[in-house]
């Protein structure tokens, strides 16, 4: 049986209905009087954003570059690795437990431990967490995708006297290219959520999530809301960004394959 496909301007309403849905169902909780004190109405917390705009903008900018940071290192040593493992087995014995400890740290304990090897007042610990939630899924999507070339394709490049560099670049880069933008936007959301745990204890007194905890114990929950929206916004932008990097791909190695 078929999928039906909803036309261009159906998905893009769908979420649209359904966030407006969903500010209705907070706003109607909060009127009811049963929500938490900690839970102000959507308006409060959009009047507060409008007004602090600044503020959290200036936030954002150091969450945002934080995560960044964060991505691009996890993703080029993930990326360099991946690449060591595919080629020597005895590589990918070795990285195998370490990617899998990884995949366990808890965010929670390294970031205090970090805080206190780099200094209080230094970025540095917080790009590390980043860096380490990015690193596990790109790893793995990279590693997956250069093992995707079957044994004929191979063998068809042997037989035209290829050299290992030009059966890499014509032949298993392309073939994991979607795997490894794929690896990335899953990447970009750890990220992003790392970088602002991590802000949530200890370091520079700067960012989205120390301002979430700092608004929130003082009581001024629609302030906190605020910054709350502000993460969501960054996180949007990662996901966005790193979506479109992976349909570009896609369709780039769509044409090349049409071509040839």
């Amino acid at each position: 049986m078929n999928a039906v496909r909803l036309p261009g301007w159906a998905r893009l309403l769908a979420p649209i209905v359904v966030g407006i849905a969903g500010l209705a169902a907070w706003y109607a909780f909060v009127a009811s009087g049963s929500a938490p004190r900690m839970l102000p109405d959507p308006f409060a917390v959009v009047t507060e954003f409008v007004e602090r705009f600044g503020l959290i903008a200036e936030a954002a900018g150091i969450t945002g570059t934080n995560a960044l940071v964060g991505l691009l290192a996890g993703s080029l040593l993930a990326i360099l690795l991946a690449a060591l493992a595919a080629t020597w087995r005895p590589v990918d014995g070795m990285t195998a437990p370490l990617v899998a400890a990884l995949a366990v740290v808890p965010i929670v304990a390294l970031t205090p431990i970090f805080n206190t090897m780099f200094g209080a007042s230094s970025q540095f610990g917080r790009q590390a967490v980043a860096a380490i939630a990015a690193f596990v899924p790109v790893f793995v999507n990279t590693l997956r995708g250069l093992r995707q070339t079957r044994p004929v394709q191979r063998d068809f490049f042997r037989a035209t006297a290829a050299s290992g560099g030009q059966t890499f670049l014509r032949l298993t880069l392309p073939t994991a290219l979607p795997y490894l933008v794929t690896g990335v936007r899953v990447a970009a959301s750890l990220a992003v959520i790392s970088a602002l745990v991590a802000e949530y204890f200890g370091g520079p007194a700067d960012g989205i999530g120390t301002a979430i905890a700092t608004y929130a114990k003082s009581g001024r929950a629609s302030l906190a809301w605020a910054f709350v929206g502000g993460g969501i916004v960054i996180g949007l932008i990662f996901f966005l960004v790193t979506s479109l990097l992976e349909r570009l791909v896609a369709r780039r190695l769509g044409a090349g394959r049409a071509r040839s």
